[in-house]
């Protein structure tokens, strides 16, 4: 299927590696021109130059703390100076590191939060405006299956996921009247070098193995691609029909 996402400016937050990187590489892949993101300044000069191989003038990055308001802003002006506009964000920001069990403190809920949601506002709140004034512009969340239904992930998570799901519907209810799509990619267990899910099967494969042949029912990892290829589908021109959706890419695991 033709996405029509040639030329397109895709910002990418959280691109150096993982999922990020194979949502930008999938954009690439569809003819966009890209901006990815990361903190370390090292890792993601490496995934710039192996994502622009080939393509180097559709691909620039940004290295810095989105969690800055001005780094966002930073952030921003380099995109729209390079290229001229923003046409998708990506928000790709979370982590799923947080203490587990239900004895749970103010300290163990906020700095969860503070990644898994605010950081994504703030960053919405920087480029949404320019959005709005061009009467354009698709906005998609990754979240996760955790925010979804209870599946023995760390309660703090699976709540600021919800609630990152749940800002991203009425955000594109509010929205819809400029132009503006705003929807959630959801996704299951994908497995990545250095990830979470490489590191669970380095420790106890088996067991691992064994619950991804019982809990999802397609009996495979996901890879950074499939949801990838979510994401540039509901940035793309084929989607202009679809607003305030989450598109679960699990494998058939929840059941919801």
């Amino acid at each position: 299927m033709h996405l029509g996402l040639e030329d397109k400016v895709v910002f990418v937050a959280g691109a150096s590696r993982g999922i990020g990187k194979g949502i930008a590489a999938t954009f690439l892949e569809e003819g966009a021109r890209v901006m990815i993101t990361g903190r370390d300044a090292s890792t993601l000069s490496a995934a710039s130059a192996e994502l622009g191989e080939g393509r180097a003038d559709r691909v620039i990055s940004f290295a810095g703390d989105l969690s800055q308001p001005e780094i966002g802003e930073a952030a921003l002006r380099r995109v729209v100076n390079h290229f001229g506009r923003v046409d998708a964000l990506v928000c790709n920001i979370g982590s799923g590191t947080a203490k587990n069990g239900w004895q749970i403190t103010p300290a163990d809920w906020e700095p969860v939060f503070h990644i898994n949601l605010w950081i994504t506002v703030r960053l919405v709140e920087i480029f949404l405006p320019e959005m709005v004034k061009a009467n354009h512009g698709s906005i998609t969340f990754i979240s996760s299956i955790a925010g979804l239904e209870s599946l023995g992930a760390p309660i703090p998570y699976g709540a600021a996921k919800a609630a990152l799901e749940h800002y991203s519907k009425d955000l594109a209810r509010r929205v819809g009247q400029h132009g503006v799509r705003v929807n959630t990619v959801a996704p299951g267990n994908i497995l990545f070098p250095n990830g979470t899910w490489q590191r669970k099967l380095d420790r106890d494969r088996s067991s691992v193995t064994a619950m991804i042949a019982a809990e999802v029912p397609l009996g495979r990892f996901g890879t950074p691609e499939d949801v990838g290829s979510a994401v540039a589908f509901l940035a793309s021109e084929r989607a202009t029909f679809i607003t305030g959706a989450c598109l679960v890419v699990d494998g058939g695991q929840t059941r919801v």
